[in-house]
């Protein structure tokens, strides 16, 4: 194995997880993912060293999650209704802010979780965003207005964030 790979790998690993995980909101599914586009580096390695892993790396992670969001089945199914509707957090519980956060993305459409995630907690353009999701700057714009529009209002339903409306 070439060192620079295996430096790379420990070196990045984290920081990639951390990111799939905010895209697909389970530990696992997050570590498989990153998994799968570190392997697929690894056959491009030689020609990829010298240019940016890092890019090549994000591309794939963000496509097999949502490949892997097509794939999957929506819904939950359950043996029988519950007896009651789950309660949403606390607002005097902000010590969970991070868990409601991500539980507030699992709810967005894909492409607007993959924007929301590449701009605001990857922190990158919208440019480097329509690059890595091959779509338009304008899509970018779109997905980014409607998804923080989405967030605004499951976080305010849940009682987490002060609205516009209410004034709280």
């Amino acid at each position: 194995m070439d060192p620079g790979f295996e430096q790379y790998v420990r070196g990045r690993q984290q920081h990639l997880v951390r990111a799939a995980y905010l895209m697909c909101g389970d530990a696992a599914q997050a570590e498989d993912l990153v998994q799968e586009a570190l392997i697929k580096l690894a056959g491009r390695w030689s020609k990829l060293r010298f240019e940016n892993p890092d890019g090549y790396v994000r591309r794939i992670l963000y496509h097999d999650a949502i490949s892997a969001w097509r794939s999957t089945r929506r819904e939950v199914l359950t043996e029988g209704m519950p007896d009651a509707p789950h309660p949403g957090p606390s607002p005097a519980d902000r010590a969970g802010l991070r868990t409601d956060v991500i539980a507030a993305l699992r709810r967005l459409p894909e492409r607007q979780r993959a924007v929301v995630v590449l701009r605001y907690f990857e922190d990158r353009s919208e440019i480097d965003t329509a690059e890595v999701l091959g779509i338009s700057v304008g899509t970018v714009k779109n997905q980014a207005h409607d998804g923080l529009a989405n967030l605004r209002k499951v976080m305010g339903e849940n009682g987490i964030v002060s609205t516009k409306e209410d004034g709280r």
